[in-house]
């Protein structure tokens, strides 16, 4: 038995990131180690270039009871030649720097909609961390800001022999009974007792440059029977 920290992640948009270009910007169907520890800094107000080592050090396990609806948004931006305008120190000055010498590009955006999960972390520091998920100090987004959570998280903390154990004990949104809601698969840090794996590039190297390393996680069958908030 160990202590967990679990809370519901649910929207009526989602946008999990994957590997990305100028032109499209795709989703994940369920959020990777690198949105949820982004979600944790935000609630803590950590910025982007604070410090991120106690999260970093933060095990993981994602339950995904919706993935959702595949969603695309098709829209165009402007770009600045980079002759254009030499290290603006915002995009407004770049623009006004390039004095109608900007390019126009159709850009891709794809999200999930309607989408429920759950998450489970151990490690240390959790009683701080719930704490601040109830009450973040920036607004939390599942993705980009246009994904505003449907739902508080409803983070606590219990104690369980697993993630799956714990994440029984979801907060479950308004619109959710308990017992009804099992989980399609749980994404974990594998290990090799898994046989089913998948490679997938969430681990923040470099906050500032949009690096990630790669790891494995496990896709486990389980079914998850919930016991409904206390």
């Amino acid at each position: 038995m160990q202590p967990y920290l679990v809370f519901s992640l649910t929207a009526t948009l989602g946008a999990m990131g994957e590997l990305a270009g100028h032109e499209r910007r795709g989703s994940l169907s369920w959020p990777g180690r690198s949105s949820i520890l982004g979600l944790f800094g935000a609630a803590m107000g950590i910025d982007r270039r604070g410090d991120f080592s106690a999260l970093d050090a933060l095990d993981l396990a994602v339950a995904v009871f919706d993935t959702g609806a595949p969603l695309r948004d098709y829209h165009t931006v402007q770009t600045v030649p980079s002759a254009a305008a030499k290290r603006p120190n915002s995009r407004p000055e770049a623009l006004a720097a390039a004095r109608g010498r900007t390019n126009t590009t159709i850009t891709l955006r794809d999200y999930r909609a309607g989408v429920f999960y759950g998450v489970a972390a151990w490690g240390e520091g959790l009683e701080a961390l719930a704490a601040a998920l109830n009450r973040p100090y920036y607004t939390l987004y599942l993705g980009r800001k246009s994904c505003p959570l449907a739902a508080p998280p409803g983070a606590k903390l219990v104690t369980a022999q697993s993630p799956e154990a714990a994440l029984a004990h979801l907060t479950l949104p308004p619109w959710r009974s308990a017992g009804t809601a099992t989980a399609r698969i749980l994404i974990c840090d594998a290990t090799g007792d898994d046989p089913v794996q998948e490679q997938v590039h969430d681990v923040p190297r470099d906050r500032a440059l949009w690096h990630f390393a790669p790891r494995r996680v496990a896709v486990r069958d389980v079914t998850i029977t919930m016991v409904g908030a206390p």
